[in-house]
């Protein structure tokens, strides 16, 4: 998954992660994920005089921050572990902020993200929205189209994903080429108090000095024990976006976000799938009430089956003629239910993160089941419980929230704190989806974990909806299937947590992300002008549905002529 965050000055962020409107300045925001200049966008500004200005200040920051000595005697200002979307977020920022940079990267630029993760995953879901379309007799004779057939070239979709891999993979490495950053090959340790030694198997090490240490080494795919993977008939998400065969019939163990967008791509190119999910219901992250409408759409139609309350207990790739056997027993006795026999075995069983050999024993820090603890700025923490004084960790690798656009927001937070700028991310305002068709998105808390912050801390909440159904884009588009959902608190109108299945939902989100971030309430945000007809006059009626009770209603006042 991707999409964008923000970052928000110190004047804007006060304690516990509340934010003030009132101090928001349009300078004070950042692009997170692949940034700007990964993407060749030209900087945003009130004119192009500013524009120009502003790319000037960026490179000269490069120039000086980059081109001397890190500050008090140091090699460098800040030294990144790791160079995937997390640490390319951090590096860009850090130069935009004067500080002599590197970053340094064992495998390729990029991480995860983009070339085992969020990149070529949405290439493939591309091919799989279109085959559905073409697929979809009924729709298109419904807009007037007729298709004689259609089909696709296997090698072709895989090259597709990997292009677009080695492009953004590129763009990575130019933009931070440009800006002076210092990209070193080799795996990263910390050795000391501001240390760090890095190099390649059969060379010589290089020990550096830094001011500052971000770690973002990521994560990688979790195999469950009793899982043999050998790549071909069983695999991870890591293999999957190769694309080197469609089985014919394939199990997906997991049905979180992994499991549930390649169950989109499989079916869409003709395979049957059967899910395999130890919790007692489908999709079990979100929220609810959407898991069961997304069944509905995405599952029932489709030529897949499953199998809730059960763990994959052992897991035999497919040999000398023989299918893939998969053991399943009971989630909660134990006992074993039954054996199936595919075509092939995808694990998407969730991630791990990739912090072995990071040295983090030298600094007394210890793990909490692989995951390095933070703080909520992301400085590290010993295993006295004390903040490692110029030590961060973000992404994956510290598992608060592992999305690609989650650590490129934390990257940035830190580098606002050691630029001066004390800031503390809310991560109740980072969105997320799921690029199935129709998508999935969602931002803050589901409708229960809600009802339990309000049980607890003595507040009401209410929940209003809207459907696609009503909405004249999507009805245009033949695409009326799903809803928004908002959880709110009818007191003070606090935005707590919405949810979107439909068209276009991962890009509909963000009004709901930035509402939460900027603090914005719901007798504000209604009364903002949709452009007519637009797919987000849903989360326009959305918000127009919600009643705030324990404040007066905003008026707006005319304007003078």
């Amino acid at each position: 998954m991707f999409s964008t965050a923000m970052s928000l000055s110190t004047a804007a962020v006060v304690a516990g992660g509340a934010v003030r409107p009132d101090a928001i300045r349009p300078a004070d925001l950042r692009f997170c994920g692949l940034r700007r200049e990964a993407l060749g966008i030209r900087l945003l500004s009130a004119s192009p005089q500013a524009a120009a200005a502003a790319k000037r200040k960026v490179l000269a920051a490069a120039a000086t921050g980059n081109g001397a000595a890190g500050s008090g005697g140091f090699d460098y200002d800040l030294v990144i572990i790791g160079a995937g979307v997390g640490g390319h977020g951090a590096a860009l920022h850090a130069v935009e902020k004067g500080l002599k940079t590197a970053i340094i990267e064992g495998d390729v630029v990029g991480g995860t993200c983009v070339n085992r993760g969020c990149v070529p995953s949405k290439a493939l879901l591309a091919v799989s929205g279109r085959m559905r379309e073409l697929q979809d007799e009924h729709h298109m004779k419904s807009l007037g189209l007729q298709v004689s057939s259609s089909g696709y070239d296997r090698q072709s979709v895989a090259d597709h994903a990997n292009n677009l891999a080695s492009k953004i993979r590129s763009n990575l490495t130019n933009s931070m080429k440009s800006l002076g950053v210092d990209i070193l090959t080799g795996f990263g340790t910390v050795v000391g108090k501001q240390k760090v030694r890095y190099g390649k198997v059969g060379f010589p090490d290089n020990e550096i000095t830094a001011r500052n240490i971000i770690i973002a080494t990521g994560s990688v795919p979790f195999v469950p024990k009793g899982i043999e993977i050998d790549g071909k008939t069983v695999f991870t998400s890591d293999h999957a976006l190769k694309l080197e065969s469609v089985p014919d019939w394939i199990a997906i163990v997991g049905s979180g976000y992994i499991g549930l967008e390649f169950s989109d791509v499989y079916t869409a190119l003709g395979s049957e799938v059967t899910f395999v999910e130890a919790l007692d219901q489908l999709m079990p992250g979100f929220d609810p009430e959407i898991a069961k409408l997304a069944q509905r759409i995405l599952i029932n139609p489709r030529k897949i089956d499953y199998h809730t309350g059960v763990f994959a207990s052992k897991i035999t790739p497919a040999k000398n003629g023989k299918p893939v056997l998969i053991e399943l027993i009971d989630a909660k006795t134990k006992e074993h239910k039954e054996t199936l026999e595919v075509d092939a075995a995808l694990i998407a069983t969730g991630r791990a993160p990739f912090t072995k050999g990071l040295g983090l024993e030298n600094m007394n820090v210890v793990t909490q089941r692989g995951f390095i603890p933070v703080d909520e700025r992301m400085q590290v923490m010993d295993a006295d419980g004390n903040a490692v004084p110029n030590l961060y960790c973000i992404g994956d690798a510290n598992g608060k929230l592992m999305l690609a656009h989650a650590a490129s927001a934390q990257g940035i937070s830190v580098v606002e704190q050691i630029s001066g700028k004390d800031n503390i991310l809310n991560h109740l305002s980072i969105p997320a989806a799921c690029f199935t068709h129709p998508e999935i998105s969602m931002v803050g808390l589901t409708e229960p974990q809600a009802r339990e912050q309000a049980d607890q801390e003595g507040f009401e909440i209410s929940v209003v909806k809207t459907s696609f159904k009503a909405n004249t884009k999507a009805l245009a588009e033949n695409e009326g299937d799903g809803i928004a959902k908002m959880i709110y608190r009818p007191d003070t109108g606090e935005i707590l947590g919405v949810h979107i299945l439909g068209l276009h939902a991962a890009d509909l989100i963000h009004e709901a992300s930035n509402a939460i971030a900027l603090g914005t309430r719901v007798q504000d945000i209604k009364l903002v002008v949709h452009a007519h007809p637009t797919l987000s006059e849903v989360l326009d009626e959305l918000f127009k549905a919600a009643k705030v009770t324990g404040i007066p209603q905003a008026v707006s006042e005319p304007v003078a002529a």
